[in-house]
C-alpha cells in the first residue's frame, strides 16, 4: 500500500513538472511572437499627439504609437543608403513613411523608427501650402490679367482680390484640405528683420492656450518675405521668421513638439502687396500661425 502511494505521488510530481515546462514553452512562444519586428508602409492620414494613423496600400487605417525612443529619419542618396535624423515634427499628414517596430500588449505597433524620402516630405508640405480655393482663384486672376496685357491697375485688383479671399477665409475659419482652421494669428516683421516684436507675444500665447482646448490639434507655422532683395536672402528670412515664432510657441507657450507641424519657409510666394519700396511690401513680411484640427479626428468627437 505504501509503495502504491509513493508511486502515485511520483506520478503527480511528474505531471506537475510536465505542465510547468509546457507553460514555460507557451509563455516563451508568446513573448517571442509579441517581440517580433513589424514593418508597415503607408501615408500619414492624421496625427494626434503621440499617435499616427496610416493609410496603407490595402486602404485600411493603421494605428502607430510614437514615443521618446522613436527615431525619425530621412533617407538620402542614390541608393537611399544614408539617413538624416529629423525632428518628429516632420511627420505631417500626407507624408509617405516606412515604420518599423514591435507590437505591445494592446496589439498596437510601437514605432522604433520612422523613415521617409526627402521628396516625399517636400510633396507633403506642398499639399499643405495654402487654401486651394484661394490659389485657384489667384491663378485664374493671373491668367485673365496676362490675357489683357496686365496693367498696374489690373494687378492691384488681383492683390485686392487676394486680400479679400484671405480675410474671408480667416473670418469664417474655413477648411484647409483635411483640416479645420480653429484659430489664426499673423505676425508682421520689419524689412530684413527676423526677431518677433514683443507686441505679438500675447497673441501667440492666447493662440497656444486656445489650441489646448481643441481635440487632436496641431499648429502650422508659415514664414513669408517680401520681394525686396535677393530671392535666396528672402527664403532664408522667411525660414528664420517661422523658426523664431515656433520657438516662442514651444518655449513660452508650452506647446509640445508633437503638436507642431514642421515650420514652412514660403519665401516670396503668396505676395499680398507689390512695389519696389520697403514700405510698399510691409504685409508680405509675415508669419501666419494656424491651429488646425484634422477632420478625421473632429468627426469622432
Amino acid at each position: 500500500m505504501r509503495e502504491l502511494t509513493l508511486q502515485h505521488r511520483g506520478l503527480l510530481r511528474s505531471m506537475s513538472l510536465a505542465l510547468l515546462l509546457l507553460s514555460g514553452v507557451m509563455v516563451a512562444a508568446q513573448t517571442k511572437q509579441s517581440a517580433e519586428s513589424v514593418e508597415v508602409e503607408g501615408i500619414i492620414k492624421a496625427r494626434e499627439g503621440n499617435t499616427m494613423i496610416l493609410k496603407t496600400s490595402d486602404s485600411s487605417d493603421f494605428k502607430v504609437v510614437l514615443n521618446d525612443e522613436t527615431k525619425v529619419g530621412q533617407v538620402e542618396g542614390l541608393l537611399k543608403a544614408r539617413r538624416k535624423d529629423m525632428s518628429m515634427a516632420a511627420l505631417i499628414p500626407g507624408l509617405k513613411v516606412k515604420v518599423k517596430g514591435t507590437n505591445n500588449d494592446q496589439h498596437q505597433l510601437v514605432a522604433d523608427s520612422v523613415a521617409f524620402k526627402g521628396n516625399d516630405l517636400e510633396r507633403a508640405q506642398t499639399i499643405q501650402a495654402g487654401l486651394h480655393e484661394t490659389q485657384a482663384q489667384s491663378q485664374e486672376n493671373k491668367a485673365a490679367i496676362e490675357q489683357q496685357n496686365a496693367t498696374m491697375q489690373q494687378h492691384q485688383e488681383q492683390i485686392s482680390a487676394n486680400k479679400a479671399a484671405i480675410s474671408a477665409a480667416t473670418a469664417r475659419f474655413g477648411q484647409l484640405d483635411d483640416y479645420y482652421i480653429r484659430d489664426e494669428v499673423t505676425v508682421y516683421f520689419e524689412n530684413g528683420k527676423v526677431d518677433v516684436d514683443p507686441k505679438y507675444v500675447p497673441q501667440l500665447m492666447k493662440l497656444a492656450e486656445t489650441a489646448k482646448s481643441v481635440n487632436g490639434y496641431v499648429i502650422e507655422v508659415k514664414g513669408y518675405a517680401s520681394a525686396v532683395g535677393s530671392e535666396a536672402l528672402n527664403q532664408k528670412l522667411s525660414e528664420d521668421r517661422a523658426d523664431n515664432v515656433t520657438n516662442i510657441l514651444v518655449q513660452r507657450g508650452n506647446v509640445p513638439l508633437t503638436r507642431m507641424l514642421a515650420p514652412a519657409a514660403m519665401g516670396e510666394s503668396h505676395q499680398i502687396e507689390t512695389g519696389s519700396q520697403e514700405t510698399e511690401q510691409s504685409e508680405n513680411r509675415r508669419v501666419t500661425v494656424r491651429v488646425l484640427q484634422n477632420k478625421a479626428i473632429a468627426g469622432v468627437q
